[in-house]
């Protein structure tokens, strides 16, 4: 039965299966992405808006630690996916063993020096002033936590892989409402501030990694895996890591993106600044989730019909995928362009932060329409395993244009100069991308056929 799941990628309808996948993964991403909002209003309410901008400086280390583990298994789940397209049952379990060795010994590691270089690790990120004590508060406690969301980030996108869209969206949602339960009891009634905080999110780690280990101990999996798989074997290990190191990557460079915001913006206005781009960042990782859940659906369906040699399928799912994707996103663009103040007022009454944050909203969002080419595009190189290509375009945006942007415009244009950054660097990485897909699909796939 579980057998079947997997084939389906290989003959359900397109625009069907899309659906099928791409649905529970918008919900998983959506709750989990409510879960990050409301957690920060929450801390806004309860604590204060400099604990906002704490959690911020938090943010781009502890998720670059956990990123090892979603480029390990985005890595070893392009692999699977082309396996079991292929039949290739033994490959899949092998990947999968790797995969768990890697995501542990990489994430302890980086967890230990993590921890050893917490003092100059927290003011680098922006950490200054008033924000560093809560925010080295937090950072030491969730740090603990890193290697359980690693692995969870990792089984997730492997059981996405399987055809199993339900359950990774379970793996999303069990956390995030675990960790706004933990969150009222240990910062309201308990009145543990920052460190309640940061108890309720590594809590929420631990139960995603307690679902995660169940479901593929359970019959649901179809990965059953023993000792053997877990010994590193050397090009499974390098195929992994070049397609996964794609993922770390990017997420290398939204953490220095974010320690040169904090850091321009902190210089530029102070705490205020710094808590208007926390509250801008979250609409990012929230008001987008549909699309992202297109990319995630997006993903398997492309690497199962490349694998499996059906490059119909593959160019029709990338067609299919650009016209929902690009659907949703001008939905979104709307509502951010109506309601950018009553959204601020979630999370904050100070005046300074709802004077600032809605102007910079508008321009962070001003490209959204387009984004879709970006998205769409990087992906189907990492589904297909195609690591270059997929590097660079996934590098286009933050790499070679939004870093150079930021560095260069502000100092022209002051703390504008920072937020039309955004969009200008949207439009460019989208043309770039859009390129490069259309000539794969033109040269590539469409010749595969004939």
């Amino acid at each position: 039965m579980a057998k079947v799941s997997s084939q389906e990628l290989g003959n359900q309808p397109i625009g069907k299966l899309l659906i099928k996948q791409a649905v529970p993964a918008s919900i998983g991403i959506l709750v989990m992405s409510l879960n990050i909002l409301i957690d920060t209003i929450f801390v806004g309410q309860w604590i204060g808006p400099v604990a906002i901008a704490a959690i911020n400086v938090v943010l781009p280390v502890s998720f670059f630690i956990a990123a090892l583990g979603m480029s390990i298994g985005i890595g070893g789940s392009s692999i699977i996916s082309r396996a079991l397209g292929a039949n290739n049952a033994p490959k899949a379990l092998k990947t999968f063993g790797n995969q768990i060795t890697l995501t542990i010994l990489l994430t302890v590691v980086m967890v230990i020096f993590g921890l050893w270089l917490i003092d100059g690790i927290v003011p680098s990120f922006g950490g200054k002033g008033a924000i560093f004590a809560p925010a080295k508060v937090y950072y030491k406690i969730v740090l603990y936590g890193v290697p359980f969301l690693a692995l969870c980030m990792m089984g997730n996108t492997v059981i996405r892989a399987e055809g199993k869209p339900k359950f990774a969206m379970y793996a999303m949602m069990i956390p995030s409402v675990g960790n706004l339960l933990l969150d009222y009891v240990f910062i309201n009634v308990l009145d543990f501030g920052m460190a309640g905080a940061a108890w309720a999110t590594t809590g929420s780690y631990l139960l995603c990694f307690g679902f995660i280990l169940w479901f593929f101990l359970s019959k649901h999996s179809e990965l059953k895996i023993d000792i053997s798989h877990f010994g590193l074997n050397r090009p499974i290990v390098s195929e992994i890591s070049s397609l996964g190191f794609v993922t770390l990557a990017r997420q290398a460079v939204v953490s220095i993106t974010y320690l040169f915001m904090n850091n321009i913006l902190y210089d530029l206005g102070g705490e205020s600044s710094v808590t208007a781009y926390a509250i801008v960042g979250r609409m990012l990782m929230f008001a987008l989730f549909p699309v992202y859940g297109i990319t995630q659906g997006f993903l398997p369906i492309a690497g199962y019909n490349y694998g499996a040699k059906q490059y119909d399928r593959v160019k029709e799912s990338i067609y299919t995928a650009l016209k929902y994707a690009a659907g949703l996103a001008t939905l979104v663009f709307i509502l951010l362009m109506l309601f950018p103040e009553a959204i601020t007022t979630l999370f904050t009454s100070d005046a300074e932060v709802l004077k600032e944050t809605p102007p910079a909203m508008r321009w962070v969002f001003a490209a959204t329409p387009i984004i879709a080419a970006q998205l769409i595009g990087a992906a189907y190189f990492q589904a297909v395993g195609k690591a270059v290509p997929a590097l660079l375009l996934t590098l286009t945006r933050q790499g070679f244009f939004f870093i150079p942007l930021i560095l260069i415009l502000p100092l022209y244009y002051g703390e504008i100069g920072v937020w039309i950054s955004f969009p200008i660097a949207d439009v460019l990485s989208t043309i770039v991308t859009a390129y490069f897909l259309h000539r794969e699909v033109k040269l590539k796939l469409s010749k595969a056929q004939v």
